[in-house]
Protein backbone atom coordinates (compact mmCIF):
# COMPACT_ATOMS: atom_id res chain seq x y z
CA UNK A 1 0.00 0.00 0.00
CA UNK A 2 2.86 2.67 0.48
CA UNK A 3 3.51 2.59 -3.21
CA UNK A 4 0.34 4.20 -3.89
CA UNK A 5 1.64 6.97 -1.25
CA UNK A 6 5.23 7.73 -1.33
CA UNK A 7 6.13 6.15 -4.85
CA UNK A 8 10.13 6.92 -5.62
CA UNK A 9 9.82 6.26 -8.90
CA UNK A 10 6.10 6.58 -11.21
CA UNK A 11 4.65 7.05 -14.35
CA UNK A 12 1.75 8.70 -15.45
CA UNK A 13 0.36 7.32 -18.25
CA UNK A 14 -1.88 9.16 -20.71
CA UNK A 15 -0.19 12.42 -19.72
CA UNK A 16 0.56 14.65 -22.96
CA UNK A 17 0.25 18.66 -23.90
CA UNK A 18 -2.62 18.08 -25.51
CA UNK A 19 -5.19 20.49 -24.39
CA UNK A 20 -7.25 19.75 -21.25
CA UNK A 21 -5.01 16.74 -20.95
CA UNK A 22 -5.95 15.22 -17.13
CA UNK A 23 -2.99 13.45 -17.13
CA UNK A 24 -0.56 16.64 -17.37
CA UNK A 25 -2.69 17.93 -14.40
CA UNK A 26 -1.09 15.31 -12.33
CA UNK A 27 2.27 16.19 -13.98
CA UNK A 28 2.12 20.15 -13.61
CA UNK A 29 0.90 19.42 -10.14
CA UNK A 30 3.25 17.40 -8.64
CA UNK A 31 6.00 19.62 -10.18
CA UNK A 32 4.36 22.27 -8.65
CA UNK A 33 4.78 20.37 -5.00
CA UNK A 34 8.43 19.70 -5.59
CA UNK A 35 7.24 15.96 -5.15
CA UNK A 36 10.45 14.49 -4.77
CA UNK A 37 10.54 11.71 -7.47
CA UNK A 38 11.25 10.36 -10.51
CA UNK A 39 8.39 11.35 -12.62
CA UNK A 40 7.80 9.73 -16.19
CA UNK A 41 5.40 10.68 -18.60
CA UNK A 42 4.03 8.42 -21.45
CA UNK A 43 2.58 9.49 -24.37
CA UNK A 44 2.76 8.26 -28.38
CA UNK A 45 5.03 11.61 -28.99
CA UNK A 46 7.09 10.65 -26.25
CA UNK A 47 7.46 14.26 -25.30
CA UNK A 48 8.09 15.96 -21.81
CA UNK A 49 4.81 17.16 -19.93
CA UNK A 50 4.75 19.82 -17.28
CA UNK A 51 8.32 19.28 -15.94
CA UNK A 52 8.05 15.29 -16.25
CA UNK A 53 10.20 13.80 -18.81
CA UNK A 54 8.84 11.91 -21.68
CA UNK A 55 8.50 8.14 -22.93
CA UNK A 56 6.77 6.86 -25.65
CA UNK A 57 6.18 3.20 -23.47
CA UNK A 58 7.13 1.89 -19.94
CA UNK A 59 9.90 -0.19 -22.08
CA UNK A 60 11.63 2.94 -22.59
CA UNK A 61 12.00 3.59 -18.95
CA UNK A 62 15.90 2.31 -17.59
CA UNK A 63 14.80 1.60 -14.57
CA UNK A 64 11.87 -0.41 -12.05
CA UNK A 65 8.84 2.20 -11.15
CA UNK A 66 7.00 2.36 -8.09
CA UNK A 67 3.70 3.37 -9.41
CA UNK A 68 2.22 3.88 -12.41
CA UNK A 69 -1.11 5.78 -12.84
CA UNK A 70 -3.81 5.27 -16.01
CA UNK A 71 -5.33 7.82 -17.70
CA UNK A 72 -5.89 6.40 -21.41
CA UNK A 73 -9.61 5.78 -23.07
CA UNK A 74 -11.30 2.26 -21.28
CA UNK A 75 -10.56 0.11 -24.74
CA UNK A 76 -6.76 0.86 -24.07
CA UNK A 77 -6.24 0.04 -20.43
CA UNK A 78 -5.93 -3.84 -20.44
CA UNK A 79 -3.58 -3.34 -22.78
CA UNK A 80 -1.62 -0.75 -20.72
CA UNK A 81 -2.36 -2.54 -17.85
CA UNK A 82 -0.09 -5.94 -19.74
CA UNK A 83 2.54 -3.37 -19.92
CA UNK A 84 2.39 -2.34 -16.51
CA UNK A 85 3.18 -6.30 -15.36
CA UNK A 86 5.89 -6.54 -18.48
CA UNK A 87 7.42 -3.51 -16.64
CA UNK A 88 7.38 -4.87 -12.76
CA UNK A 89 5.03 -2.15 -11.64
CA UNK A 90 3.22 -3.93 -8.79
CA UNK A 91 0.89 -0.91 -8.10
CA UNK A 92 -1.17 0.60 -10.54
CA UNK A 93 -4.18 3.57 -9.97
CA UNK A 94 -6.63 3.36 -12.86
CA UNK A 95 -8.20 6.74 -12.47
CA UNK A 96 -9.93 6.22 -16.39
CA UNK A 97 -13.94 5.72 -15.69
CA UNK A 98 -16.13 3.41 -18.69
CA UNK A 99 -15.85 -0.01 -16.59
CA UNK A 100 -18.52 -1.64 -14.78
CA UNK A 101 -20.30 1.53 -14.66
CA UNK A 102 -21.21 2.12 -18.13
CA UNK A 103 -22.48 -1.80 -18.54
CA UNK A 104 -21.77 -4.71 -20.02
CA UNK A 105 -19.09 -3.90 -22.50
CA UNK A 106 -17.51 -2.08 -19.61
CA UNK A 107 -17.79 -5.43 -17.49
CA UNK A 108 -16.05 -6.99 -19.91
CA UNK A 109 -13.22 -4.40 -20.06
CA UNK A 110 -12.95 -5.08 -16.19
CA UNK A 111 -12.98 -8.35 -16.27
CA UNK A 112 -9.38 -8.29 -18.92
CA UNK A 113 -8.04 -6.03 -16.31
CA UNK A 114 -8.63 -8.02 -13.30
CA UNK A 115 -7.30 -10.98 -15.06
CA UNK A 116 -4.07 -9.62 -15.96
CA UNK A 117 -3.58 -8.18 -12.39
CA UNK A 118 -4.11 -11.39 -11.21
CA UNK A 119 -1.50 -12.84 -13.73
CA UNK A 120 1.06 -10.08 -12.95
CA UNK A 121 0.81 -9.96 -8.91
CA UNK A 122 -0.34 -5.78 -9.39
CA UNK A 123 -2.42 -4.07 -6.91
CA UNK A 124 -4.53 -1.79 -8.28
CA UNK A 125 -6.59 1.22 -7.04
CA UNK A 126 -10.42 2.01 -9.52
CA UNK A 127 -10.77 2.20 -11.60
CA UNK A 128 -13.13 5.33 -12.23
CA UNK A 129 -11.23 7.52 -9.38
CA UNK A 130 -9.37 10.65 -8.58
CA UNK A 131 -6.33 8.87 -7.29
CA UNK A 132 -4.38 9.37 -3.54
CA UNK A 133 -3.47 12.46 -1.59
CA UNK A 134 -0.57 11.95 0.91
CA UNK A 135 0.15 15.89 2.91
CA UNK A 136 3.01 14.83 4.91
CA UNK A 137 5.49 13.97 1.24
CA UNK A 138 3.22 16.49 -0.58
CA UNK A 139 1.98 13.48 -2.83
CA UNK A 140 -0.65 14.00 -5.13
CA UNK A 141 -2.14 12.51 -8.46
CA UNK A 142 -5.29 13.87 -8.09
CA UNK A 143 -6.53 14.52 -11.82
CA UNK A 144 -7.27 18.48 -12.18
CA UNK A 145 -5.93 19.87 -9.30
CA UNK A 146 -4.61 23.28 -9.66
CA UNK A 147 -1.33 24.87 -8.32
CA UNK A 148 -2.16 26.69 -5.50
CA UNK A 149 -5.85 25.39 -4.79
CA UNK A 150 -5.12 23.37 -1.89
CA UNK A 151 -1.80 24.58 -0.33
CA UNK A 152 -2.94 24.32 3.16
CA UNK A 153 -3.30 20.80 2.99
CA UNK A 154 0.41 20.42 2.08
CA UNK A 155 1.45 22.99 4.66
CA UNK A 156 -0.70 22.17 7.45
CA UNK A 157 -0.21 18.11 7.63
CA UNK A 158 -2.79 16.66 9.53
CA UNK A 159 -3.79 13.22 11.00
CA UNK A 160 -7.14 12.46 9.65
CA UNK A 161 -7.34 9.81 6.57
CA UNK A 162 -10.17 9.54 4.27
CA UNK A 163 -11.64 6.51 1.96
CA UNK A 164 -13.60 8.11 -0.65
CA UNK A 165 -15.95 7.01 -3.67
CA UNK A 166 -16.12 10.26 -5.08
CA UNK A 167 -13.80 13.10 -6.04
CA UNK A 168 -16.12 15.64 -5.45
CA UNK A 169 -16.67 14.57 -1.51
CA UNK A 170 -12.51 14.73 -1.18
CA UNK A 171 -13.10 18.37 -2.40
CA UNK A 172 -15.64 19.41 0.20
CA UNK A 173 -13.51 17.96 2.58
CA UNK A 174 -10.46 20.08 1.59
CA UNK A 175 -12.37 23.00 1.04
CA UNK A 176 -13.90 22.78 4.89
CA UNK A 177 -10.55 21.95 6.78
CA UNK A 178 -9.09 24.67 5.50
CA UNK A 179 -10.92 26.54 8.55
CA UNK A 180 -10.83 24.09 11.09
CA UNK A 181 -8.17 22.78 13.47
CA UNK A 182 -7.61 19.10 11.37
CA UNK A 183 -6.50 18.40 8.65
CA UNK A 184 -5.74 15.36 6.23
CA UNK A 185 -2.67 12.44 6.68
CA UNK A 186 -3.62 10.35 3.58
CA UNK A 187 -6.56 9.73 1.01
CA UNK A 188 -7.62 7.52 -0.99
CA UNK A 189 -10.61 7.62 -3.99
CA UNK A 190 -11.17 4.43 -4.28
CA UNK A 191 -13.65 4.26 -7.68
CA UNK A 192 -15.17 1.26 -8.48
CA UNK A 193 -13.00 -0.85 -5.82
CA UNK A 194 -12.47 -3.83 -8.37
CA UNK A 195 -8.88 -4.68 -6.08
CA UNK A 196 -8.11 -2.48 -3.31
CA UNK A 197 -10.93 -1.79 -1.03
CA UNK A 198 -12.25 0.04 1.99
CA UNK A 199 -11.14 -3.38 4.20
CA UNK A 200 -7.56 -2.58 3.12
CA UNK A 201 -8.27 1.14 3.56
CA UNK A 202 -8.64 0.83 7.31
CA UNK A 203 -6.13 -1.49 8.07
CA UNK A 204 -3.28 0.70 6.00
CA UNK A 205 -4.45 3.68 8.14
CA UNK A 206 -4.04 1.99 11.37
CA UNK A 207 -0.16 1.65 11.14
CA UNK A 208 0.95 5.13 9.66
CA UNK A 209 -0.40 7.56 11.89
CA UNK A 210 -3.74 8.00 11.58
CA UNK A 211 -5.58 8.95 14.65
CA UNK A 212 -9.43 8.87 13.01
CA UNK A 213 -10.45 7.19 9.15
CA UNK A 214 -13.34 9.05 7.85
CA UNK A 215 -14.75 7.18 4.64
CA UNK A 216 -17.62 7.83 1.72
CA UNK A 217 -18.89 4.94 0.77
CA UNK A 218 -21.58 4.28 -2.12
CA UNK A 219 -21.54 0.09 -1.47
CA UNK A 220 -19.55 -2.78 0.58
CA UNK A 221 -17.92 -4.27 -1.41
CA UNK A 222 -17.22 -7.06 0.95
CA UNK A 223 -19.34 -7.00 4.47
CA UNK A 224 -17.10 -9.50 5.93
CA UNK A 225 -13.51 -8.43 4.95
CA UNK A 226 -14.73 -4.68 5.81
CA UNK A 227 -16.53 -5.54 9.32
CA UNK A 228 -13.47 -7.89 10.34
CA UNK A 229 -11.21 -4.54 9.65
CA UNK A 230 -13.34 -2.40 11.40
CA UNK A 231 -12.98 -5.13 14.52
CA UNK A 232 -9.15 -5.03 13.97
CA UNK A 233 -9.07 -1.06 14.05
CA UNK A 234 -8.04 0.53 17.03
CA UNK A 235 -9.10 4.18 15.73
CA UNK A 236 -12.19 5.65 15.72
CA UNK A 237 -13.91 5.10 12.09
CA UNK A 238 -16.77 7.40 10.73
CA UNK A 239 -18.77 6.44 7.34
CA UNK A 240 -20.83 8.62 5.62
CA UNK A 241 -22.91 5.91 3.13
CA UNK A 242 -25.40 6.65 0.66
CA UNK A 243 -28.01 4.05 -0.58
CA UNK A 244 -30.41 4.47 2.71
CA UNK A 245 -33.41 5.19 -0.19
CA UNK A 246 -34.31 3.49 -3.68
CA UNK A 247 -33.01 6.55 -5.14
CA UNK A 248 -30.14 6.74 -3.42
CA UNK A 249 -29.11 3.46 -4.11
CA UNK A 250 -29.94 4.60 -8.26
CA UNK A 251 -27.77 6.78 -7.97
CA UNK A 252 -25.04 4.95 -6.51
CA UNK A 253 -25.03 2.29 -9.22
CA UNK A 254 -24.57 4.91 -12.13
CA UNK A 255 -21.98 6.94 -10.50
CA UNK A 256 -19.60 3.73 -9.12
CA UNK A 257 -21.54 0.78 -10.13
CA UNK A 258 -21.78 0.44 -6.67
CA UNK A 259 -25.36 -1.77 -5.28
CA UNK A 260 -25.83 0.07 -2.27
CA UNK A 261 -26.53 -2.76 0.31
CA UNK A 262 -29.54 -3.25 3.05
CA UNK A 263 -29.12 0.04 4.84
CA UNK A 264 -30.72 -1.37 8.09
CA UNK A 265 -28.45 -4.53 8.03
CA UNK A 266 -25.48 -2.30 7.25
CA UNK A 267 -26.35 0.17 10.46
CA UNK A 268 -26.69 -2.98 12.62
CA UNK A 269 -23.08 -3.82 11.73
CA UNK A 270 -21.87 -0.55 11.75
CA UNK A 271 -23.12 -0.39 15.77
CA UNK A 272 -21.66 -3.81 16.19
CA UNK A 273 -18.31 -3.53 15.51
CA UNK A 274 -18.12 0.22 16.61
CA UNK A 275 -18.14 2.24 13.19
CA UNK A 276 -19.65 5.23 13.49
CA UNK A 277 -22.53 6.45 10.94
CA UNK A 278 -22.05 9.83 10.29
CA UNK A 279 -25.63 11.66 10.01
CA UNK A 280 -24.59 14.34 7.87
CA UNK A 281 -21.96 14.71 4.85
CA UNK A 282 -20.38 17.53 6.91
CA UNK A 283 -19.23 14.92 9.81
CA UNK A 284 -17.15 13.28 7.75
CA UNK A 285 -15.00 16.99 8.35
CA UNK A 286 -16.44 18.25 10.96
CA UNK A 287 -16.23 15.19 13.79
CA UNK A 288 -13.01 14.14 13.49
CA UNK A 289 -11.53 16.60 16.14
CA UNK A 290 -13.51 15.19 18.79
CA UNK A 291 -11.45 12.81 19.14
CA UNK A 292 -7.87 14.47 18.11
CA UNK A 293 -8.21 17.12 20.84
CA UNK A 294 -10.05 15.63 23.30
CA UNK A 295 -10.33 12.73 25.80
CA UNK A 296 -13.20 10.22 25.25
CA UNK A 297 -16.60 10.48 26.93
CA UNK A 298 -16.87 7.91 28.94
CA UNK A 299 -20.58 8.85 30.61
CA UNK A 300 -24.05 10.32 29.72
CA UNK A 301 -24.11 13.55 32.62
CA UNK A 302 -23.34 16.74 30.99
CA UNK A 303 -22.74 20.18 32.54
CA UNK A 304 -23.57 22.87 30.36
CA UNK A 305 -21.62 26.02 30.32
CA UNK A 306 -22.83 29.43 28.81
CA UNK A 307 -23.04 32.79 29.34
CA UNK A 308 -26.11 32.96 27.97
CA UNK A 309 -29.71 31.88 29.60
CA UNK A 310 -30.98 30.98 26.17
CA UNK A 311 -28.38 28.91 24.73
CA UNK A 312 -28.81 26.67 28.17
CA UNK A 313 -32.26 25.79 27.20
CA UNK A 314 -31.29 25.33 24.04
CA UNK A 315 -28.65 22.89 24.51
CA UNK A 316 -30.35 21.13 27.18
CA UNK A 317 -32.99 20.40 24.74
CA UNK A 318 -30.71 19.23 22.46
CA UNK A 319 -28.86 16.66 24.97
CA UNK A 320 -31.51 15.17 26.19
CA UNK A 321 -33.03 14.34 22.77
CA UNK A 322 -29.40 13.00 22.02
CA UNK A 323 -29.44 10.48 25.50
CA UNK A 324 -27.72 12.30 27.68
CA UNK A 325 -27.87 13.60 31.67
CA UNK A 326 -28.20 16.84 32.88
CA UNK A 327 -27.93 16.32 36.45
CA UNK A 328 -28.99 18.75 39.22
CA UNK A 329 -25.44 19.43 40.81
CA UNK A 330 -24.66 18.83 44.55
CA UNK A 331 -25.44 21.06 47.01
CA UNK A 332 -21.97 20.96 47.62
CA UNK A 333 -21.09 20.96 43.91
CA UNK A 334 -23.07 24.23 43.78
CA UNK A 335 -21.76 25.75 47.09
CA UNK A 336 -18.23 25.21 45.35
CA UNK A 337 -18.82 26.53 42.20
CA UNK A 338 -21.12 29.98 43.29
CA UNK A 339 -17.69 30.74 45.07
CA UNK A 340 -16.20 31.37 42.15
CA UNK A 341 -17.62 34.41 41.28
CA UNK A 342 -20.71 35.91 40.50
CA UNK A 343 -23.08 33.90 38.63
CA UNK A 344 -26.62 33.66 37.42
CA UNK A 345 -27.14 29.82 37.79
CA UNK A 346 -24.99 27.35 39.66
CA UNK A 347 -27.61 24.41 39.21
CA UNK A 348 -26.63 23.06 35.98
CA UNK A 349 -26.86 25.01 33.30
CA UNK A 350 -23.91 26.92 35.21
CA UNK A 351 -25.09 30.24 33.61
CA UNK A 352 -22.02 32.71 33.90
CA UNK A 353 -24.05 36.19 32.92
CA UNK A 354 -21.17 39.06 32.01
CA UNK A 355 -18.41 37.84 34.37
CA UNK A 356 -15.17 38.41 33.09
CA UNK A 357 -12.64 36.96 35.52
CA UNK A 358 -10.53 34.35 33.58
CA UNK A 359 -9.61 32.66 37.66
CA UNK A 360 -13.66 32.40 37.64
CA UNK A 361 -13.42 30.64 34.11
CA UNK A 362 -10.70 28.09 35.45
CA UNK A 363 -12.15 27.45 39.16
CA UNK A 364 -15.58 26.34 37.50
CA UNK A 365 -14.15 24.26 35.26
CA UNK A 366 -11.63 22.94 37.24
CA UNK A 367 -14.88 21.89 40.45
CA UNK A 368 -16.83 20.40 37.51
CA UNK A 369 -14.32 18.30 35.81
CA UNK A 370 -12.98 17.08 39.23
CA UNK A 371 -16.21 16.06 40.33
CA UNK A 372 -17.58 12.55 39.99
CA UNK A 373 -21.00 13.57 39.10
CA UNK A 374 -20.16 15.20 35.92
CA UNK A 375 -18.66 13.49 32.89
CA UNK A 376 -17.78 16.19 30.30
CA UNK A 377 -19.14 19.66 29.55
CA UNK A 378 -20.63 21.50 26.90
CA UNK A 379 -18.93 25.06 26.66
CA UNK A 380 -20.64 27.59 24.91
CA UNK A 381 -19.62 30.54 25.77
CA UNK A 382 -20.34 33.88 23.91
CA UNK A 383 -16.80 35.34 22.92
CA UNK A 384 -17.93 39.29 23.43
CA UNK A 385 -13.98 39.63 25.52
CA UNK A 386 -10.57 38.50 25.19
CA UNK A 387 -10.81 36.97 28.38
CA UNK A 388 -13.72 34.27 27.26
CA UNK A 389 -11.14 32.89 24.46
CA UNK A 390 -8.60 32.93 26.97
CA UNK A 391 -11.04 30.89 29.06
CA UNK A 392 -11.86 28.27 26.52
CA UNK A 393 -7.97 27.76 26.15
CA UNK A 394 -7.76 26.75 29.94
CA UNK A 395 -10.74 24.50 29.13
CA UNK A 396 -8.70 22.59 26.82
CA UNK A 397 -6.09 22.13 29.24
CA UNK A 398 -7.89 21.65 32.04
CA UNK A 399 -10.07 18.73 29.67
CA UNK A 400 -6.57 16.47 29.07
CA UNK A 401 -5.60 16.78 32.60
CA UNK A 402 -8.96 15.58 34.11
CA UNK A 403 -9.58 13.12 31.14
CA UNK A 404 -12.84 14.27 30.38
CA UNK A 405 -14.29 16.02 27.56
CA UNK A 406 -15.80 19.13 26.41
CA UNK A 407 -17.95 20.29 23.45
CA UNK A 408 -17.19 23.55 22.67
CA UNK A 409 -20.09 26.36 20.67
CA UNK A 410 -19.62 29.76 20.04
CA UNK A 411 -22.89 31.30 19.63
CA UNK A 412 -21.69 33.72 17.75
CA UNK A 413 -21.58 33.95 13.27
CA UNK A 414 -19.94 31.42 11.77
CA UNK A 415 -17.38 33.85 10.25
CA UNK A 416 -16.46 34.80 14.00
CA UNK A 417 -16.66 31.25 14.84
CA UNK A 418 -14.25 30.22 11.95
CA UNK A 419 -11.70 33.11 12.96
CA UNK A 420 -11.10 32.44 16.64
CA UNK A 421 -11.30 28.51 15.67
CA UNK A 422 -8.20 28.87 13.02
CA UNK A 423 -6.67 31.73 15.12
CA UNK A 424 -6.42 30.05 18.70
CA UNK A 425 -6.65 26.61 17.72
CA UNK A 426 -10.04 26.24 19.39
CA UNK A 427 -11.55 22.89 18.51
CA UNK A 428 -15.34 24.60 18.27
CA UNK A 429 -18.45 23.96 16.68
CA UNK A 430 -20.21 25.56 14.29
CA UNK A 431 -23.36 25.22 15.62
CA UNK A 432 -24.84 23.63 18.93
CA UNK A 433 -26.48 20.74 17.48
CA UNK A 434 -22.77 20.19 16.13
CA UNK A 435 -21.30 20.04 19.46
CA UNK A 436 -23.80 17.86 20.90
CA UNK A 437 -22.82 15.08 17.98
CA UNK A 438 -19.45 15.26 19.00
CA UNK A 439 -20.27 14.46 22.44
CA UNK A 440 -22.68 11.62 21.39
CA UNK A 441 -20.25 10.08 18.81
CA UNK A 442 -17.25 10.40 21.82
CA UNK A 443 -19.26 8.19 23.90
CA UNK A 444 -20.64 6.08 21.12
CA UNK A 445 -17.09 5.09 20.20
CA UNK A 446 -15.74 4.72 24.13
CA UNK A 447 -18.69 2.15 24.89
CA UNK A 448 -17.58 0.30 21.54
CA UNK A 449 -13.79 0.47 22.49
CA UNK A 450 -14.86 -1.13 25.82
CA UNK A 451 -16.97 -3.86 24.79
CA UNK A 452 -14.14 -4.71 22.03
CA UNK A 453 -11.90 -4.75 24.68
CA UNK A 454 -13.91 -7.22 27.05
CA UNK A 455 -14.11 -9.86 24.30
CA UNK A 456 -10.68 -9.71 23.49
CA UNK A 457 -9.91 -10.03 27.14
CA UNK A 458 -11.99 -12.96 27.54
CA UNK A 459 -10.71 -14.52 23.82
CA UNK A 460 -7.16 -14.07 25.35
CA UNK A 461 -8.53 -15.78 28.87
CA UNK A 462 -9.87 -18.79 26.92
CA UNK A 463 -7.04 -19.35 24.38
Amino acid sequence: MDAFFNPQSLAIIGASNKPFNLGATICEYLTFLNYDAKIYAINRKGEDVKGCKGYQSLQEIPHDLDLAIILTPAPTVPEVMEECGKKGIQAVIIETAGFTEEGEYGKQLQKQVNEIARQYNIRFIGPNCLGTLNAHNRFCCFFGARPGEYDGVFERPGDISYVIQSGGVGVLIMDSLRSDVVNVNKMMSIGNKEDIDEADCIDYFNTDGTKVIGMYLESIKNGTRFLNAAKRSSIPILVYKVGRTNEGAKAAMSHTAGMANNDTIFDAACRQVGIIRCKAISELHSMPKIFTTMPLLKGKRIAIFTNSGAFGGITSDLLVEAGFEIPTLSSELQQQIARCGKLYNVSNPIDLGPTLSLQTFIDIFTNLLSSDEIDGILAVPNVWQQVVIDGILELMKLCKHYDKPAGIYIPNAVDRILKVRTAYSIPSFESPEEAVRALQISYQYYCASKKKSCIETKIAAGA
